[in-house]
């Protein structure tokens, strides 16, 4: 996946790469230009002053090798997301080698019209009279999820625009092989967690969140459950009609309400966890903590 998102240089990148390196350094991440962010990661602007694309960073991967498989891995994820009928926003997956043989991986889009974005569109519509990227996020949504293919379908991963819904992150390539196996290295997962927690994630809890996103029910209850976070639940119903045409038993607002709580109070003991990795390597152990967190969510 190269070429797609014009304009945006290996110079360029490191230059955000030496900001976040710096930020990494001393704590001060207010060098950075942040637009956002999910569960694991920041969405970073570059260049800081007036943003023109919106770069993530992946946990370093140890080897060129290790880091071709996972471009790999999403090049085929997009390209079987947009075999069904998904419009993935341009993305491109920039590598910065280090001495050291690790590799900095940046995906990179291009930046969009904030009043775009999913969340913004549906808080400016009322509820009572619906709004069509409802019906169009559900049916594409339908459309792609299968035993081999899942997608986050949550509302903040799409915008709209002019009738035309796209779809976001693709940074945790949600394919399977032939044999059932994650085509992504689930390393790249734990990675960023504490090394007490890291295999039993890995093992169990790992292979679990990422089925859940291919199957219907799993991703209608996060999509469903992201609503709450975006305090956008007078939408619930309007969602809950089309979601419920291909589930059995169907979905109810007290059964969305439930799941998000559990799932909520998961992320949340997660992003505990890697606070305080940090500031245990920051200030017992007195080296750099290789990862920049989320801030806080509000709930």
């Amino acid at each position: 996946m190269s070429g797609e998102v014009a304009g945006l240089s290996a110079e360029e990148l490191r230059g955000l790469d030496a900001d976040v390196e710096a930020a990494l350094d001393d704590g001060d991440e207010s060098r950075l230009r942040i637009l956002g962010g999910g569960e694991i990661s920041l969405v970073l602007g570059w260049p800081p002053a007036e943003p023109a694309f919106a770069c993530r960073r992946l946990p370093l991967f140890p080897t060129r090798a290790r880091f071709d498989a996972y471009r790999q891995a999403l090049a085929d994820y997009v390209g079987a997301l947009r075999g069904r009928g998904v419009d993935v926003v341009e993305t491109e997956l920039i590598p910065l080698e280090r001495d050291d043989g690790r590799v900095a991986g940046y995906a990179a889009q291009p930046v969009l019209a904030p009043e775009s974005l999913a969340p913004a569109v549906i808080a400016a519509a009322d509820p009572v009279a619906g709004h069509p990227l409802v019906e169009a996020l559900v049916e594409t949504a339908l459309g792609a999820v299968g035993p081999r293919l899942g997608i986050d379908a949550q509302l903040s991963n799409w915008t709209w625009e002019e009738g035309r819904l796209r779809y976001l992150d693709v940074t945790t390539p949600m394919i399977w092989d032939a044999e059932g196996r994650p085509r992504l290295d689930i390393d790249l997962l734990v990675r960023p967690l504490p090394a007490l927690v890291r295999a039993p994630v890995r093992r169990f809890l790992g292979p679990r969140i990422l089925d859940g996103y291919r199957e219907w029910r799993g991703i209608a209850n996060d999509l469903l459950g992201n609503l709450i976070k975006e305090r956008l639940d007078p939408w619930i119903p309007v969602f809950l009609a089309p979601v419920n045409r291909e589930l059995d038993p169907p979905l109810d607002e007290r059964a969305v309400r439930s799941y998000y709580r559990s799932d909520a109070r998961l992320w949340e003991w997660l992003l505990r966890f890697r606070r305080l990795d940090r500031a245990w390597q920051r200030h017992v152990r007195r080296r750099p903590y290789e990862f920049l967190l989320p801030p806080p969510v509000a709930r």
